[in-house]
C-alpha cells in the first residue's frame, strides 16, 4: 500500500489517497482539541502521528491484540474500539470503514471522534506516568485495573460522552447491573459518565484531580477524594445519573424503569 502524508501544525497523518480529505478534517479537529487541552493540562504532546487504516484487517495487522480487547468489551461498546493509541501515534480506521461500523448518527459521531479520544489518552498519559500509552507491563496492568478511568477520562476531556448515550441505554437494557466503578467490560461505555457526573457535581478541576494520579489504595480512594464523598454516596449518585441518561431517549411505553434497567450485578470479567 502506498502511504500519503498530510501535515498540520503539530500532527502528521499517513493514509491512502482515498482518505485525504478525511485525514485533513481529522487533523483540523485534533489541532482544535490540542488547544483546548492546553488549558487543562501541563503537558500536551505535539508531533503525534496519525495512521489511518483503510480496513479493520489493516488495523488488526498493526495491533493483533485489538480483536481480543474488543471481544472482551460489552456488546454495545465493541464497535467503538476502532483504533489504538501508542506513545507517539494514534491508529484509526478510515472513513468508509468507520461508516460501515456506525449504528446511527450518534454512533457515527462517536466513531468519527476516535482519533481525538485516543489522542486525549496520550495527553492523559503524559500527565500521569502510571497509565498507558506506552504499553509497558506496569502500565498495562494498571490499565486492566483502572480501565474505566483511562477510557472515561479520554472520553470526557475529548467532550464525547454524549455521543455514547444510545450505547449506554442499550447496555443498561440488554445487560445485567453494571459494577461501580465500571469493570473493564464496561469501561468504554460507562467510564465517561463518572467524569461528566463529577464535573457537574464539583466543577472545574475535579476531573483533573481524579485522573492525575493512581492512588495506592485503589480506585475507590481516587473517587472519594475527587468527589469528597464516601463511595456509597458516589455510587448512589452515579446510578441515579444513569437512570436520568436513559429516560429522555426512549418512549415511556417501551423503556423499563431505572430499577429494571439496572438489574442484578454482573461478575468481574
Amino acid at each position: 500500500m502506498t502511504w500519503i502524508e498530510t501535515t498540520s501544525l503539530t500532527f502528521v497523518a499517513r493514509h491512502e489517497d482515498a482518505d485525504r480529505s478525511y485525514a485533513e478534517d481529522l487533523l483540523d479537529r485534533l489541532e482544535d482539541l490540542s488547544l483546548k487541552l492546553e488549558d487543562r493540562f501541563e503537558v500536551v504532546p505535539s508531533g503525534i502521528g496519525v495512521v489511518v487504516h483503510p480496513s479493520p484487517i489493516w488495523l488488526t495487522a498493526a495491533h493483533p491484540f485489538l480483536p481480543a480487547v474488543r471481544w472482551s468489551a460489552a456488546p454495545a461498546g465493541r464497535r467503538y474500539l476502532a483504533g489504538w493509541p501508542m506513545a507517539t501515534e494514534v491508529h484509526v480506521l478510515g472513513e468508509k470503514a468507520m461508516e460501515k461500523r456506525a449504528a446511527g448518527e450518534a454512533s457515527a459521531e462517536a466513531l468519527r471522534g476516535t482519533a481525538e479520544r485516543l489522542y486525549t489518552q496520550i495527553v492523559l498519559a503524559a500527565n500521569n506516568e502510571s497509565i498507558p500509552p506506552p504499553w509497558t507491563p506496569g502500565r498495562f496492568l494498571n490499565y486492566l485495573k483502572w480501565a474505566w478511568l483511562v477510557e472515561g477520562g479520554a472520553q470526557h476531556f475529548a467532550r464525547q460522552v454524549d455521543f455514547y448515550r444510545a450505547a449506554v441505554i442499550r447496555r443498561l437494557r440488554e445487560g445485567s447491573r453494571p459494577r461501580f466503578p465500571p469493570s473493564r467490560r464496561d469501561a468504554i461505555l460507562l467510564g465517561g459518565t463518572i467524569f461528566d457526573l463529577l464535573e457537574e457535581y464539583r466543577g472545574g478541576g475535579a476531573c483533573e484531580l481524579l485522573i492525575g494520579r493512581l492512588r495506592r489504595d485503589g480506585p475507590i480512594a481516587n473517587l472519594e477524594v475527587a468527589f469528597d464523598l464516601r463511595v456509597r454516596e458516589i455510587e448512589e449518585m452515579w446510578r441515579a445519573y444513569l437512570g436520568d441518561l436513559a429516560r429522555p431517549q426512549a418512549e415511556l411505553t417501551t423503556l423499563p424503569s431505572p430499577e429494571e434497567l439496572l438489574g442484578p450485578v454482573d461478575p468481574e470479567p
